[in-house]
């Protein structure tokens, strides 16, 4: 039996064939309504998954050409985040057969399919942790910066990441590192070359260039929704991260920063001299930013691509307090106003200090004459 699926993300894509393939489906893909209704005609797929929001033309015009035009009856099934009741109504008033709604486990859709096609002898439910992850609605990119990391950088946590989260790409960044960085992250790319990517420096540029030309390297995916950049050292729990991009979702903010504060329930943990000089600068950046800020310094933010451009099209003045020139140019773009109500700051649940953090006591010194840089230049 044949399967056709149509999205345009290719991360879900890549997810759905793997499961039905091992299912013992033949699967045929699609990432544009275009070429899908090309793949219609050639494969001649025993039922079509199609998704509704996708850029060139709606899902429900590919259904409707399946029905309409070529007055085909094979079974139709939608896999979409989209919940307006309207369109959902029109899609079966066209003639799908079932409609599911993102985020749907690669489980489920196994299981309606073969409830379609009246295969109850296959084996749609699979104990293996991964076939219950949830196809998102939404594809994530995440840039995370490397410099010199060989020695501590977690390859297991994010490798079983990369397997276990559907949606998700991340994309590492070596910056000009020296030690066997880049060979180690070329070995994790290898082992997952659909969801991990490396970006390399030739030379150390620092964090705030490499999340930068990390960030605008991945803007160019158009399967992206939204992009967020975490630190190497995983200092940020992934669980955490992804609380940060559910915000995101379901809401209308335009950037989720992590916050390391203190409170019931939380394991934030710090070293006291760190701690004594990491509120005494978030004293100073409220004072320069202007905004209420707890902890703009967190190395765990996301936000939607639409915020790119206007923010990280030029270059950094500062190689660490890259943050604060973030919020800077998001008020700058948006207006004093209205800034305020488009960032989100969100306390961790963990966030571990780790032992050879990149930013020495003396570079903390230093970051007070950035921020006057910083203040001087935004002021302008």
């Amino acid at each position: 039996m044949k399967i056709l699926a149509i999205d345009d993300q290719q991360l879900i894509l890549m997810s759905l064939k793997k499961r039905l393939v091992e299912l013992g489906y033949a699967v045929a893909t699609a990432d544009t309504g275009k070429s899908g209704k090309n793949l219609f005609v050639s494969f001649k797929p025993d039922l079509v998954i199609v998704d509704i929001n996708m850029p060139d033309m709606s899902g429900l015009e590919v259904v409707r050409y399946i029905r309409k035009e070529q007055k085909s009856g094979v079974p139709l099934l939608v896999m979409s985040g989209n919940t307006n009741e309207d369109v959902i109504m029109n899609g079966f008033d066209l003639g799908i057969d079932d409609y599911m709604k993102k985020p749907v486990s690669l489980n489920e859709v196994a299981a309606r399919i073969n409830r379609i096609l009246g295969h109850g002898a296959l084996k749609a439910r699979n104990t293996d942790e991964t076939a219950s992850r949830m196809l998102q609605e939404y594809c994530v990119g995440v840039v995370i910066p490397c410099y010199n990391e060989a020695e501590r950088l977690s390859g297991v946590d994010f490798k079983n990441f990369a397997h276990k989260n559907l949606g998700y790409h991340l994309c590492f960044v070596n910056d000009g590192s020296t030690d066997g960085t880049l060979g180690v992250l070329e070995g994790l790319q290898k082992e997952h070359p659909d969801t991990i990517s490396v970006y390399n420096c030739e030379k150390n540029g620092g964090k705030a260039e490499a999340v930068r030309k990390g960030v605008l390297h991945l803007a160019k995916d158009h399967q992206l929704d939204y992009i967020g950049y975490l630190d190497a050292d995983l200092s940020t729990d992934f669980r955490d991260f992804d609380d940060l991009v559910k915000t995101l979702q379901n809401s209308e903010f335009k950037i989720v920063s992590g916050s390391r504060m203190n409170r019931m329930g939380a394991d934030i943990t710090k070293e006291s001299a760190r701690r004594i000089i990491s509120k005494t600068i978030n004293l100073i950046i409220r004072k320069i930013l202007k905004m209420p800020f707890n902890d703009t310094q967190c190395g765990a933010k996301i936000m939607r691509k639409e915020i790119v451009e206007p923010v990280f099209t030029k270059k950094f003045i500062s190689r660490w307090l890259f943050d604060v020139e973030i919020f800077m140019r998001m008020q700058k773009h948006f207006g004093k106003d209205l800034v305020q109500k488009v960032i989100c700051e969100q306390p961790l649940k963990r966030w571990v200090h780790e032992e050879g953090s990149k930013l020495s006591m003396k570079d903390s010194i230093k970051i007070v004459g950035q921020l006057a840089q910083i203040a001087i230049h935004y002021g302008k």
